[in-house]
């Protein structure tokens, strides 16, 4: 486990609690619409912004004056004597903690106050202590946190040099980096080992690539190199930009000697990068802790809530407006009272001192305030503690859920909150990084397609095609000393192939060995290491040193090769590097024969342009397997070479030297003349990488779609190699109506570009009035109409042109226009466009919004998002930490959501709404006895069963309900996606829920205290004596409303468990238990005055009549439920409905098999093409600047004849400006349609009527076909996945 950055960033601590020591020399500006340039990090008071930056190296004494941020964090909010008082101020900031301490002021007014003040006091001192204890801990692990990261060790010029804690970094100071190291700040690169002031590092923790960048020094700072002396007497001042958020840029100046030099990007070092192949560097620190580029691009820390945390907020101010209401009738009640009747009483009655004037108006006040304390359980300080125990509950089985363990990284899933739980039951929205998250940052030599024939599948002795898996024998490569270990292949025929020499295939590998820009390092003899700047080079260079050609070593002028075993130099004339307008790279070598050749590799719908006409018909052949090659989610390459005539290439370059001099046009010229070699080429073959996918990937986006749950790809890739993705997890597909490439570079073309997609999904590209304009723009705010668009489209949109889209005057319509697709993908982004993305979707959809990745890049969108999850993958445990929930791989999201989520979200509902009922049958029987009391502020029930209900009666059966409830079983969570849905809607609770759970709460209470009324009013005892008296009644009636919820929490439970029947069954027996007692003889001997009622249980139970009441009673206000909840079941039965009957039915029988069957994508053109290399490195090849200097590479090479060859590298020197991507034609593998799940739910609904036999009929018929239909639909992707 790497943990290399420091926590405050992962565990969702709020921003503003972090302290920033001192403030730097700023602008005040004032803090209104988010600028992505704003900084992040700041407390709650003034925003100040720096205007420019003044650094000066090893001089703290000018660099203090600015107070610029160190590398110190804290986090942790308490301290052992601001504890207290903090946290307690903190937890009465909380509207239901406040509400609740007034109550308890009010209950120690006597005048006023009917309960004692223990009723109120104990639940809540038990709600502080639990929250305080809570608090304490998380402030603690904080704390320690802290003392970790600030703790580290980083090594710092102080004159000589020494460690120092990280939080003793300042900026100016010079540190010391060495290999594999974690980059703690971000710093000026001043020198480093390798030649030239280069480095390379790792920016996966930044932007999700994998694949190595390289960073140069200035020439006159790399000449300090690792001399200690020089680097503590250098004193150069860098000028430069304030702290801001973008990663890919940067602007400063360094002023030293008397001279200046401009700093770029490529000379920064950021934090969160990894020094990769560099035993050492020298860097300035020019940004620390919060200014770093990576902290600012975390976003805000916001405090996460639920919808329904919100909805009971809601919900609790309704419910006290209705508190107040019945309080004032009942005051106004007491007020006529009194002042009709009450003063007959006054003789033996007589009025207290406060209304001793005859004031019956005062006596009402009171009252009003009395019935408020009395009331005031319909919401119990218990609910609050009830649902965070069973969000605690839920959490707890996330973590301990089997199915969800990753074995081979001994990784289990995690719930880092407990707040969150059901809100994984109502996700719209997933937001997902590529890179890590669905793939495994892993690319595999897969196949490959050799002079028309194909190599990689595997064929029985019958001729069958095998699907490749772990027992398929691999390839021996024994015969080849210097093969890699780790590199399987299982097709033995192109082994063969190369042994019998056949000259395609050695060509085919000699220009995979030759036609690269990697690195080779080999520090044991035949120990060979490649410095691959992209992974797709490193694979296909590891694949021609299986097969017999090794890449052995270069120098600025040769190759060297070992081809078969006989080392081979071959003169390396020219590289033509690859760029994104070109697609391809081709090198120009010259053979020991004297044979000059071009060997290139690109994209196969630039270099079939390219070919001779002979090549036709293998271009035919090559296509089809290029078709097939990609509907498996192949990344592919087309090859080719061409043999030049050495006049015609003496000619060409020097043309070439020559456009590579001039200033007007010559990007152009340069283009020009590639183009005029690059043409005549003779096809070789193919190259199918894949770029690995985890394991279930589309499987798990084929289920969460058909749960209507929209997924949205963000990734800092390519275009190309994003698109491939999306075809091999199936988000784009061959069938889909149209794909649409968002790519303008300006705000106007962004916006026509997204104007004409959203026309075209609409059907309304010709409209040309105005009247039909403002239709448009009416149908498209409507969200119902985007549902009923049939077709399925898609919607890529590159990093720039997002820029612009995420504008004020633009992000609706992009917004808009995004909810018409299926899918979308954006590539090229940043981290904090990532979290505008999921910010705008968030906030104009008010749709939950889920973010998962795997690296800090992904860090921002995951605190934005409603909820947070965080893969532990290949870039260190970043998003884990700044996560809600984890787990080690992408398809265990699945199960977080259609089994977690929902039943988590089913369980909050049922305990939500049962728990309202019960509270409210329970309280409001106040509220219909005040009428028969004088509105006197009486209870009907003693103090000990109000004290007790709630937190002894009936706090057990619904916590049961709560935590082990289930509607379907998981199997049926998986097997019917649409099950989903109601929580999407917000189905299950919600306002309507709410009035008729309140409504049934007032009926019971009403039948509770009426029934008994009505039967004890006349009725007398056996022995003649009236049947009640006022204790009696309240026994009668608290046994009545104890049975009654008992038995309806038992209709509302579908699954039963042990648990269940011992708390529902035992909490009526402790409630009877518990009743005896209180009115015994011994409890009265011992404290007469708090257990008055001797005997009273005793008799009244005794009495049959009694049990007849209850009975009845208990009849009456549970049988119409009953009534309703059969007719609308079996009338209007829901999904949910269908399937338990379904369930219920096959109970009897065994799992079901599941038989995924592959399912190949029909042929079609598109390109498999996707490749992660990047420009610039053919000129540092050719340069030599990336070479070691040796003996052997020191003087010039013999087999160089002309210096215009020698002098080649300028010829690329002004190639360096990268382009954006064009769009590539696309298609996909893997089909899933949304019809699926309507014919799965019309299957399912004809199982909801007939008998048992009829169900058992119909289950093995249609059943058994809606099963096949969604694994149809489900397809087996394995295939494409596996090596």
């Amino acid at each position: 486990m790497r943990l290399h950055l420091p926590n405050f960033l992962y565990r969702g601590i709020p921003v503003h609690r972090l302290q920033l020591h001192g403030q730097c020399r700023r602008k005040t500006l004032g803090y209104g619409r988010r600028s992505p340039d704003t900084m992040a990090s700041w407390s709650n008071s003034d925003i100040h912004i720096e205007e420019e930056r003044h650094v000066r190296a090893n001089d703290r004494n000018y660099n203090d004056k600015f107070f610029y941020a160190d590398n110190h964090i804290k986090t942790s909010k308490y301290n052992v004597f601001t504890f207290l008082p903090i946290n307690l101020f903190e937890q009465f900031q909380r509207v239901a903690n406040a509400y609740f301490l007034v109550l308890l002021i009010l209950q120690l007014i006597p005048e006023i106050s009917s309960l004692p003040w223990v009723t109120t006091t104990v639940p809540l001192v038990m709600v502080l202590v639990i929250t305080a204890v809570k608090d304490a801990t998380d402030d603690y692990f904080r704390y320690k946190s802290d003392q970790q990261v600030n703790n580290r060790q980083s090594q710092v010029l102080r004159g000589v040099l020494q460690n120092e804690k990280w939080m003793n970094v300042r900026v100016g100071d010079i540190i010391k980096l060495e290999n594999n190291q974690f980059v703690a700040a971000d710093i000026l690169l001043l020198s480093s080992s390798e030649p030239y002031g280069l480095c390379y590092i790792e920016t996966a923790e930044l932007d999700g690539e994998t694949n190595l960048k390289v960073r140069q020094a200035l020439t006159v700072t790399s000449e300090l190199g690792a001399d200690i002396l020089k680097l503590a007497e250098f004193n150069g001042e860098v000028i430069c930009e304030a702290p801001n958020n973008k990663l890919d840029k940067f602007k400063g100046t360094l002023y030293w000697r008397g001279s200046k030099f401009p700093l770029d990007n490529e000379k920064m070092l950021l934090r969160g990068c990894v020094l990769r192949n560099t035993d050492w560097c020298f860097g300035m620190v020019i940004f620390a802790g919060l200014q770093t580029k990576l902290m600012q691009n975390c976003g805000r820390t916001t405090l996460k809530r639920t919808s329904i945390d919100k909805l009971m907020n809601t919900l609790v101010l309704w419910i006290f407006g209705f508190l107040v209401c019945m309080g004032v009738i009942l005051a106004i009640g007491n007020t006529i009272w009194e002042q009709e009747v009450g003063r007959s009483f006054q003789v033996y009655l007589p009025w207290e001192r406060p209304v001793s004037n005859n004031n019956a108006v005062f006596s009402g006040f009171l009252t009003f305030w009395s019935y408020i304390i009395i009331l005031n359980t319909v919401v119990p300080i218990s609910l609050y503690v009830s649902v965070e125990v069973i969000r605690l509950g839920h959490s707890y089985f996330i973590n301990w859920d089997g199915k969800m363990y990753y074995g081979q990284k001994d990784t289990p899933a995690e719930a880092r909150t407990t707040t969150l739980n059901e809100e994984l039951g109502q996700v719209e929205f997933i937001f997902s990084d590529k890179t890590g998250t669905l793939t495994q940052n892993i690319m595999v030599f897969n196949k490959c397609s050799i002079n028309g024939n194909t190599y990689g599948d595997v064929y029985d002795e019958f001729g069958h095609k095998v699907e490749v898996s772990e027992r398929t024998a691999c390839v021996d490569f024994s015969f080849n000393p210097l093969s890699d270990r780790k590199f399987t292949f299982h097709d033995s025929s192109l082994v063969e192939a190369i042994k019998m020499e056949e000259p395609s295939v050695q060509e085919f590998f000699r220009l995979l060995a030759l036609c690269h820009t990697v690195m080779s390092e080999e520090k044991n003899e035949g120990d060979l290491l490649y410095q691959a700047q992209s992974p797709d080079e490193g694979a296909l260079v590891s694949a021609a040193r299986n097969f017999g050609f090794v890449f052995r070593s270069r120098t600025p002028e040769t190759i060297t090769l070992y081809e078969m075993g006989t080392a081979v130099t071959y003169q390396l004339l020219a590289i033509l590097d690859f760029n994104n307008v070109r697609k391809r790279m081709s090198v120009i070598v010259r053979n020991p024969a004297g044979q000059t050749k071009l060997y290139c590799k690109g994209a196969d719908t630039i270099i079939f342009d390219r070919l001779d006409p002979s090549n036709e018909d293998l271009m035919d052949t090559t296509s089809e397997h290029l078709n097939e090659f990609a509907g498996e989610g192949l990344r592919t390459l087309a090859l080719a070479y061409k043999v030049l005539d050495r006049d015609f290439f003496e000619e060409w370059m020097t043309r070439l030297l020559l456009a590579s001099t001039v200033m007007e046009n010559r990007e152009q010229r340069l283009a020009d003349l590639y183009e005029e070699i690059e043409t005549g080429l003779l096809l070789l073959g193919a190259t199918a990488v894949e770029d690995k996918l985890q394991e279930g990937v589309p499987e798990t986006i084929a289920c969460l779609t058909l749960a209507n749950i929209k997924i949205w790809v963000l990734t800092g890739d390519k275009l190309e190699t994003a698109m491939n993705i999306g075809y091999s997890c199936n988000m784009l597909r061959d069938d889909m109506n149209e794909v649409f490439i968002i790519s303008g570079h300006t705000a106007a073309e962004v916006q026509q570009q997204l104007r004409s997609a959203r026309e075209h999904i609409l059907g309304l590209s010709r409209v040309s009035n105005t009247a039909d304009e403002e239709k448009t723009e009416m149908f498209s705010n409507d969200s119902v109409f985007e549902e009923t668009i049939i077709a399925e489209y898609a919607l890529i949109v590159n990093g720039h042109s997002l820029a612009h889209a995420l504008e004020p005057e633009l992000e609706q319509v992009l917004l808009e226009t995004a909810c018409l697709c299926k899918t979308v993908i954006c590539c090229r982004v940043t981290p904090m466009q990532k979290a505008q993305v999921v910010e705008l979707v968030k906030t104009n959809k008010m749709a939950v919004t889920l973010a998962i990745g795997d690296g800090a890049n992904d860090v921002s969108m995951i605190r934005t998002a409603h909820i947070g999850v965080g893969i532990s993958g290949q870039e260190g445990m970043q998003a884990v930490l700044a996560s809600d929930y984890s787990f080690a791989q992408f398809r265990y999201l699945q199960r977080l959501l259609l089994v977690h989520g929902r039943w988590s979200y089913f369980r909050m509902c049922n305990f939500l709404f049962y728990f309202f009922y019960k509270n409210f049958a329970f309280t409001l029987v106040h509220f219909w006895f005040g009428f028969f009391c004088g509105f006197s502020a009486q209870t009907v029930y003693d103090q000990w069963f109000i004290t007790l209900f709630n937190i002894v009666y009936t706090s057990l059966p619904v916590l049961a309900m709560g935590l082990f409830d289930q509607d379907v079983n998981e199997a049926n969570s998986h097997r019917y996606p649409g099950l989903y849905r109601p929580g999407q809607l917000n189905l299950l609770f919600n306002k309507r829920q709410f009035f008729l759970c309140t409504l049934q709460g007032i009926v019971t209470s009403f039948l509770l205290f009426f029934v008994p009324y009505g039967a004890f009013s006349l009725g007398v005892r056996a022995d003649g004596l009236h049947l009640s008296d006022q204790q009696s009644f309240a026994v009668t009636i608290a046994t009545s409303l104890v049975i009654v919820v008992s038995v309806q929490i038992g209709l509302d439970t579908y699954y039963w468990t042990a648990v269940n029947h011992l708390f529902v069954w035992g909490s009526l027996a402790v409630y009877f238990a518990i009743l005896l007692a209180m009115q015994s003889d011994g409890l009265f001997s011992i404290f007469p005055s708090q257990f008055p009622y001797i005997g009273t249980a005793r008799s009244c139970l005794a009495q049959w009549s009694v049990w007849l009441v209850i009975l009845l009673t208990t009849a009456v206000c549970v049988l119409p439920g009953m009534a309703v909840r059969f007719l609308k079941t079996d009338l209007y039965p829901t999904l949910t409905d269908k399937v338990r009957r379904l369930q219920k039915a096959s109970r009897k029988q065994g799992p079901r098999e599941q038989n995924l069957r592959r399912v190949r994508r029909t042929s079609s053109r598109r390109s498999g093409y996707a490749f992660s290399h990047q420009q610039g490195y053919g000129e540092l090849i050719t340069s030599g600047k990336n070479m070691k200097v040796s003996p052997s590479t020191a003087g010039p090479s013999p087999c160089l004849s002309s210096p215009g060859v020698r002098n080649s590298r300028h010829f690329l020197e002004n190639t360096m400006q990268r382009k954006e991507e064009t769009p590539e034609e696309a298609s996909g593998t893997w089909e899933v349609r949304a019809r699926t799940q309507q014919t799965l739910e019309s299957n399912v609904g004809s199982h909801s009527n007939g008998t048992q036999q009829t169900l058992d009929s119909n289950r093995s018929s249609n059943s058994n076909e809606t099963q096949q239909t969604l694994m149809d639909s489900r397809s087996d992707a394995n295939g494409a996945i596996q090596t």
